[in-house]
């Protein structure tokens, strides 16, 4: 039975994933979740708790693991033979971490947003700053033999070397001329390999000049990525997306490699040699795979958490560790048992994040981000749902909540007050990030946008109906752009779209649009460029027959649909954010930084001004500024609480 067609239904037991402490008690069936309040703002505490892990590396028997979307992020240390998380260091600075390595007892740190790199002194639990540069990310670091480290970067896409005896920096710049991404990296005495997205490349580069040579095989033409690396004393061993493959090659002689594949999968998430074979993870199944170096055999030998990615694999003691989000596993080739360990249990420390999407259902109000959502119920309580993934965009059809989740593009659904999610379908067709959905009452279907993988071309339209599971994918439904924002309405469904498709390629065109989609007759009716030079359309929703939508620049523009013209403008900030009704008012959120959701307001339809409903919230999302709306407020972030604001029309 594929994967998909399995019911993959997560525990109660997730939310210990994620917390650290059993889900609260919830109250089963509510009005609504108005009552009093202290003023016009409300604080129901951290919006989405998490501990999400980005790598982890080994200094003895301690496996320093290091966070991504906490503020601040921080390395915890799990001694292994205590089985307990016996200290936490902080890293200042950064959304989060994917890259680490260690130098002797040194761990070194790689952040991204911004692209820092910190020394963590495990014997003195000292951290330290050592460097910074100008790329965004640092996707990945390795240590060669004589203690130099290597950075894997981008956007820039190059290779950089840090000296730790003297603190220099050596720029080997870019991988692959017009390439934006080094995501796997390896060095040995003389060569660093630099793997490269998102059209896959590997490279190898001499340490000592900083000569470049391609030795990808020619498959690779085809690939996306070179996403994961292992090396020992002989082979490179690499995942290749988004086929699901294993590439094995002989680094004295490129040319003698083997490609295995592992069926249903479409990453190769993380590998690691041990002894005469390699060990691989996959997605979407969250299989762990073992290749023998001298058969090319692969056998699956289990799954430590259905859909979950593995970040890394250590050989450690003649086993092998993954990290995964808030957990290790550990399998035994010796006896075959694979064992599943909760950091957070272990005292990991958890913290809040930056949310995804935040939504309310008039009971719950739910607050998306990495591995699930946080539920916060009527009586203030919370509780963590999981989900092997992030939740970016959420309907409610007929008392259900529908959620497209990142990555793979998968469709989940979820019956509120319950602790599961349950996977109903991915979409495929080369997507991955669900911007965006609306469910349209005349036809019954659920509209999704999504946006396609790294280096792949056009954004696909999913039309799927939760009466019988139907999925109808149209890729593309805007040629050269994705679909980023989703209104509908009497059988049609209007979309904002996003200049950019697949991460990683040069926008073909240099203005977002707005379309009107006919779900009956499943054909585009028109488009428009509402405002010019807009890379993406943030938010659209229809009311009194009118369109209106607001841009990544600010512009909050109506459209009289029957004319299909523009028919006002007014700026409302730097960036614009979502856009909601409530008791039929218009309100919308913006910020002076794309992630900032700092001033909430209501739109006056019949002027066109904007009047501040609340201001100074500095809401910290991970990706645009979110609200949400039902009858009792509007519900958005103030830092990284969750917040409802009264407004004049609601049920207070």
């Amino acid at each position: 039975m594929s994967w998909l067609r399995r019911l993959l239904v997560l525990p109660a037991a997730a939310a210990l994933l994620l917390t650290g402490s059993p889900p609260a008690a919830h109250a089963q069936t509510a009005p609504s979740r108005c009552g009093p309040t202290g003023g016009p703002i409300t604080s129901y505490g951290p919006a989405s708790v998490t501990n999400a892990l980005g790598n982890a590396v080994f200094v003895g028997d301690t496996l320093y693991a290091v966070t991504r979307g906490l503020s601040p992020n921080v390395v915890g240390a799990y001694d292994t033979a205590a089985d307990a998380v016996t200290a936490h260091h902080d890293i200042p600075t950064g959304i989060g971490a994917w890259a680490m390595t260690k130098v002797g007892t040194d761990v070194y740190v790689g952040t991204h947003g911004p692209a820092d790199l910190y020394k963590l002194d495990t014997l003195t639990g000292q951290v330290s700053e050592v460097a910074s540069f100008e790329d965004t990310y640092v996707w990945n670091m390795a240590a060669s033999p004589d203690g130099k480290v290597y950075l894997g970067m981008s956007p820039t896409g190059r290779v950089v070397e840090y000296d730790p005896a003297s603190g220099a920096t050596r720029d080997l710049g870019v991988a692959v001329q017009g390439e934006e991404y080094v995501r796997s990296i390896a060095a040995d005495d003389t060569t660093v390999y630099a793997g490269v997205g998102s059209h896959a490349h590997l490279v190898a580069i001499d340490r000592a000049t900083g000569v470049k040579r391609e030795i990808s095989p020619p498959e690779l033409a085809s690939r996306d990525f070179v996403a994961s690396m292992a090396m020992n004393d002989t082979h490179l061993a690499m995942g290749i997306s988004s086929q699901g493959e294993l590439l094995v090659l002989d680094k004295d002689d490129p040319g003698d490699y083997r490609i295995a594949a592992a069926p249903g999968e479409k990453y190769v998430t993380s590998v690691a040699f041990l002894g005469e074979h390699v060990y691989f993870t996959g997605r979407p199944t969250g299989t762990l795979y073992r290749y023998h170096l001298e058969t090319g055999e692969v056998e699956a030998l289990g799954v430590p958490y259905p859909e979950a990615g593995t970040q890394v694999l250590h050989a450690h003691d003649g086993k092998i560790w993954g990290t995964q989000d808030g957990a290790v596993f550990v399998y035994d080739p010796a006896t075959g048992e694979l064992e599943y360990r909760n950091l957070v249990a272990r005292g990991m420390r958890a913290g809040p994040e930056q949310p995804m999407t935040v939504f309310s259902d008039g009971t719950y109000v739910y607050v998306s981000g990495k591995g699930g959502m946080q539920v916060h119920g009527p009586d203030g309580e919370s509780r963590r749902v999981g989900m092997p993934g992030e939740p970016k965009s959420t309907a409610l059809v007929d008392g259900r909540l529908y959620l497209g989740v990142y990555t793979q593009a998968l469709l989940y659904g979820h019956d509120p007050g319950s602790d599961e999610a349950s996977l109903l379908t991915g979409i495929g067709n080369r997507q991955d990030r669900p911007r965006d959905m609306a469910h349209d009452a005349d036809t019954g279907l659920i509209a999704i946008g999504t946006q396609p993988e790294p280096g792949q071309e056009n954004g696909a339209l999913s039309l799927y109906d939760p009466r019988t599971g139907e999925l109808d994918v149209r890729r593309p439904v805007v040629p050269d752009q994705s679909v980023y924002s989703v209104a509908a309405a009497e059988g049609v469904a209007y979309l904002g779209t996003y200049i950019q498709e697949g991460f990683g390629l040069p926008p073909k065109t240099s203005t977002a649009r707005l379309a009107a989609y006919d779900l009956r007759e499943r054909k585009l009716l028109w488009q428009m460029e509402p405002v010019p030079g807009a890379a993406f359309v943030a938010d659209v929703v229809r009311h009194r027959g009118r369109l209106y939508g607001v841009t990544d620049t600010g512009v909050l523009f109506e459209v009289d649909p029957a004319r299909r013209q523009v028919t006002r403008t007014t700026k409302v900030g730097a960036f614009g954010g979502d856009l909601v009704i409530q008791a039929g008012q218009l309100y919308g959120v913006s910020g002076e930084t794309v992630n900032k959701g700092d001033r909430v307001y209501r739109v006056d339809l019949r002027a066109f001004t904007t009047h501040t409903v609340a201001d100074g919230l500095a809401g910290d999302w991970f990706d645009g500024a979110k609200l949400a709306a039902d009858p009792c407020g509007l519900y958005t972030l103030r830092g990284r609480d969750l917040v409802r604001i009264d407004t004049p029309h609601g049920r207070n």
